[in-house]
């Protein structure tokens, strides 16, 4: 039966409002005889508790919103999970949100957790929404960002060091003898993005002799990657390494490489580096090489320190920074014992 009240349950149990709802929740303090009636009631009647309305009366749901710039991208898959192993231990829900690299989409979905009153957000931003950011802790819905840090610091966060991360891809790519080095990436208002490129720069620059062109795409997609490594594979003159800003990436140029009838070879002609080994980088035909980032340990954290905030929104901020891992598979190095 549909549109059945609490109001309802009671006059068919014969008891109080009160009572019902203790029975509800908290069935202790209810002499077991007077349960059993209020029970067979909400049987009798198909009654089914509004656990939202009650979560929003008491001022928050049970949901945490989660905003990834793209949800196709393992990566955000993995410290999903790692949010949401964490969540389900205090009884919380993960909610994603998928902003596509989209600032509208992104303000769409903060506006939905503030509709909802959601426990707290984490979100890895487009740019710079300290600005929205303050008004969601105004209305006492804290956030922590992910994978980048406030330009500020006034919000927790939990990153891993993409210029040092940048800088290991091209340190590697110059140890194997490569010094025509391309960065295939975009677009670059992205800050994971920026950083990638300035550490590769860094290295770049330490090495006499070496050169770092940038390709810029318009998203960090398999198709743009496959459309830039047609492009740099129909050259005259090709380089010998290419630093893809992620694996998707990577993945679209390796595609475009190994096309039929192309002459290109991975990684004897054409080095090629990835970054966030997700689990794709090792099942590739080429073994990719790739920058490691603990994404589930990212969302673990994040969401440990949102509980922390929720619990006192008083604390200041904090910022973990984890360290990348250099992953070394064949598409770098063909005498390589490919990792898992």
């Amino acid at each position: 039966m549909s549109g059945v009240s609490v109001k309802d349950v009671a006059r068919h149990a014969g008891v109080s409002v009160g009572t019902v709802s203790n029975v509800m929740n908290h069935p202790a303090k209810v002499a077991p005889a007077t349960v059993t009636k209020v029970q067979q009631a909400i049987e009798e009647l198909g009654f089914v508790r509004n656990d939202a309305a009650r979560q929003l009366r008491d001022g928050h749901s049970k949901t945490i919103g989660l905003v990834v710039l793209d949800v196709r991208n393992p990566f955000f898959t993995d410290v999903a999970r790692g949010a949401e192993t964490r969540a389900s231990q205090e009884g919380l829900s993960v909610i994603l949100g998928n902003s596509d690299e989209d600032p509208a989409r992104e303000q769409a979905y903060l506006e939905l957790f503030e509709q909802q009153r959601s426990h707290g957000v984490l979100i890895s931003p487009i740019g710079d929404i300290s600005v929205r950011l303050r008004a969601l802790r105004a209305r006492g819905i804290p956030a922590v960002l992910v994978d980048r840090a406030s330009p500020d610091r006034t919000f927790s966060s939990v990153t891993v060091d993409d210029v040092a991360g940048g800088r290991l891809a091209v340190e590697h790519l110059i140890a194997e003898g490569r010094t025509r080095i391309v960065f295939v990436g975009g677009p670059l208002s992205i800050r994971q993005v920026a950083d990638r490129l300035e550490g590769a720069q860094l290295a770049a620059q330490a090495q006499a002799g070496v050169s770092l062109e940038v390709v810029t795409l318009d998203s960090l997609s398999v198709i743009a990657g496959r459309k830039a490594g047609t492009a740099i594979a129909a050259r005259s003159e090709l380089p010998d390494a290419i630093f893809a800003a992620n694996d998707l990436v990577a993945m679209g140029v390796l595609q475009a490489l190994m096309l039929q009838g192309s002459n290109v070879r991975v990684p004897e002609d054409i080095a090629l580096i990835g970054y966030d080994d997700i689990d794709f980088a090792s099942a590739a035909v080429v073994p990719l090489s790739s920058i490691r980032q603990p994404a589930g340990l990212i969302g673990h954290t994040a969401l440990e320190i949102l509980l922390e905030e929720v619990a006192d929104p008083e604390a200041a901020p904090r910022h973990v920074e984890f360290q990348p891992e250099l992953v070394v598979r064949r598409s770098t190095s063909a005498s390589a014992v490919d990792a898992v």
